[in-house]
């Protein structure tokens, strides 16, 4: 398998060099309130997100009745109500996806959206979505994946709740149709503890399969997201809300606007530690290099025709001027062109 090394979502690029992408997931954190939902793009632009993702699907399509909500759901919501009447309560017309992604232009921010089922698919197709992303649910969903995958559309999938061998086999399912993909890694409870992060997983993915690396963070706070960057990350996602207080599935696992900024902030602060991979002197170590780094000058008197040896030499700061020490060895040995007395540059063609 081989994938892209650089994938264009919108007007942004995602590559090992390029500057990480970051989503502000929005989920259904607006609880079906449009008016919240555009709240919260005007969040995710402040806080300088590169796009503000929902989620569709269509209950019926997505779950039997009567399926128990999960752990966390019971926890953070109604826990009489199944998980179909909590989804069919939040599902999101096409004609508002249409409404959000117009606003989303306006604020000047991509519009991404998680389909959960063909048919929400289809709509966000029609709409011209700039990628797809998968949730860690449809993974192991091979017909989900490849109706995914040919749309043609950048894909963002999540690996969370799956063994190395069912990532494989999803991105052998997605690949024969499509190369941009970006693999992130993801712990799907909300939220999740520290030790479940598992950071080291992105450089699993990057050694396995050779692909764009992230992760989707469901820690809590501002949490794992700017070391998952440390880590190789070139994508964050994280669930946020206006407020923890309100009522719903994923809000308890959510930063607020202040958390979404901050984190946003850091992320940016660790590209910037991280710089490039080139090790070279930067512009300022060059004028200090020139003064502390060490050149070779005679350590005794030393005469024309005689070798230079472990006695006569010695390393010293000249200001920058003559033979880096780093060439010792190959100045030993070599014979004196002109007398020099203790303390003189060495200098030899």
């Amino acid at each position: 398998m081989k994938f892209s090394s650089r994938i264009t979502i919108g007007t942004k690029e995602v590559s090992e060099s390029g500057r990480v992408f970051v989503i502000a997931e929005a989920g259904v954190n607006h609880g079906g309130d449009m008016a919240l939902a555009k709240e919260m793009i005007d969040v995710a632009t402040e806080a300088g997100a590169d796009a503000v993702k929902f989620q569709n699907f269509k209950a019926q399509g997505l779950i039997l009745q009567g399926v128990d909500k999960a752990p966390y759901q019971k926890k953070t919501s109604a826990a009489n109500e199944t998980q179909y009447d909590m989804l069919k309560r939040l599902e999101v017309k096409k004609s508002q996806n249409i409404m959000l992604q117009e606003y989303c232009a306006q604020k000047g921010i991509l519009f991404l959206s998680t389909p959960f089922e063909e048919e929400s698919l289809n709509e966000l197709s029609d709409m011209d979505i700039p990628a797809i992303k998968i949730a860690a649910t449809d993974l192991t969903n091979i017909q989900f994946l490849r109706q995914v995958a040919k749309k043609g559309k950048p894909i963002i999938l999540s690996a969370g709740m799956c063994y190395l061998e069912e990532v494989s086999k999803a991105l052998e399912a997605i690949s024969e149709f499509n190369k941009d993909i970006i693999l992130l890694q993801c712990t799907a409870n909300y939220p999740i503890r520290d030790f479940e992060v598992n950071l080291r997983v992105i450089r699993t993915f990057q050694k396995e399969f050779n692909i764009l690396t992230g992760y989707s963070d469901h820690s809590v706070g501002i949490g794992a997201a700017p070391y998952a960057v440390a880590a190789g990350a070139r994508l964050i996602e994280k669930h946020f809300t206006l407020s923890r207080k309100l009522e719903g599935p994923d809000q308890k696992a959510s930063v607020e606007p202040d958390e979404l900024k901050e984190m946003i902030t850091r992320i940016r602060k660790v590209e910037e530690y991280l710089g490039n991979s080139i090790k070279t002197p930067t512009l300022s170590e060059q004028f200090t290099r020139r003064s502390l780094q060490k050149c070779l000058v005679a350590k005794t008197r030393i005469k024309c025709g005689e070798r230079f040896t472990e006695d006569n030499l010695t390393a010293k700061r000249t200001n920058g001027v003559g033979i880096s020490a780093v060439y010792y060895d190959d100045v030993v040995g070599r014979q004196a062109d002109r007398d020099y007395e203790a303390d003189t540059i060495i200098e030899v063609e």
